[in-house]
């Protein structure tokens, strides 16, 4: 992150860098001279470093969760959007965007709350249609996520097509970034419900380590299934709705990240858990940061980044496995 706050547009030295931010968190305590100008100053602390922590954040929310899905649903192939977090959220956002409220509530992040209430209401849907007697399937609630997705797809797509002259607004959202939402004050919206999503799944998130011996298995040997599946649902489903609140719809990086750890450590979430958050939020600043200054000035979508790198690596995931199963 360091490193990466340094790129853009205007190109600020390293150890520029490391003065404004040290002036600003320790200066009060033991100062260091000055050797840059304000605009410098304006850049790092104002407009990169906010938003790369940010981009760390969400990469950190999407890993973690997409390792909670993946061990929930016993599938490598899972990722946090399978149970409708990320269509549920775009209905929320695009009818903030739409609707006709307020200008101050826009000020106050009306499109960021609208769509993280998209997606936990989208995903209650899906885990009360998926339980039946009592009992939520893995599978059931997978099929409920991919029926519920497609609605709220088509809901977004209605939208989109009755406001034509919102348009921009609506794809900068849907193409996902950071341009449009990075600022301290969208921090303190977003890091609360992330850091509780976290702190959950390092709670509960060792009992993954039970579940892959099987839902049967892990009765006998004690565990509350139904109860820890809500709690990882509930926590993984956090963790996604707070980073697409604030980023948009960015694919792949609940998918490639926690697979990449799973084949160099294993199926151990002691390891996997801290280990794709961690991952998740250098894959997404090194991202951004590409996005940022691969066509300079002009700024890319950083999904397409994400997409570029883990539609291939999707591909190779289900060719591996299909020789495996042969």
């Amino acid at each position: 992150m360091l490193i990466c706050v340094t790129f853009g547009a205007i190109a600020v030295p390293l150890d520029q860098t490391i003065r404004i931010i040290w002036n600003h968190t320790l200066g009060q305590i033991w100062p260091v001279p000055v050797n840059y100008s304000n605009g410098s100053d304006t850049i790092i602390w104002e407009i990169r470093l906010p938003r790369l922590i940010l981009a760390a954040g969400v990469g950190a929310g999407l890993a973690g969760s997409g390792a909670l899905y993946q061990g929930l649903f016993r599938n490598p192939l899972a990722d946090p959007y399978l149970v409708g977090v990320a269509q549920g959220a775009a209905v929320g956002a695009v009818s903030a965007i739409v609707l006709p409220f307020p200008a101050f509530l826009y000020a106050l992040g009306l499109v960021q709350w609208g769509a993280f209430a998209g997606a936990l209401v989208s995903v209650a849907i899906v885990y009360n249609l998926a339980r039946i007697g009592g009992e939520v399937k893995s599978t059931t609630l997978l099929l409920a996520g991919v029926a519920i997705g497609s609605v709220m797809a088509a809901l977004t797509s209605f939208l989109t097509y009755l406001n034509t002259n919102k348009l921009t607004a609506i794809y900068g959202w849907l193409l996902g970034g950071f341009n449009m939402t990075s600022g301290w004050d969208n921090l303190g919206r977003f890091l609360p419900y992330l850091g509780l999503g976290i702190g959950v799944a390092f709670f509960v998130g060792r009992r993954l380590n039970v579940l892959q011996m099987g839902e049967e298995q892990a009765v006998l040997l004690g565990l509350n299934v139904p109860f820890i599946k809500l709690v990882l649902v509930g926590a993984a489903t956090l963790m996604a709705a707070a980073a697409v609140s604030v980023s948009g719809i960015i694919g792949f990086v609940g998918l490639v990240v926690p697979h990449l750890i799973r084949l160099l450590t294993g199926q151990d979430y002691r390891l996997l858990l801290p280990l794709s958050l961690v991952w998740g939020a250098v894959f997404m600043v090194v991202s951004d940061s590409l996005a940022r200054t691969v066509m300079s000035p002009a700024e890319l979508p950083v999904s397409i980044l994400t997409a570029f790198c883990g539609g291939p690596f999707f591909l190779y995931i289900l060719r591996r496995r299909k020789k495996i199963d042969f």
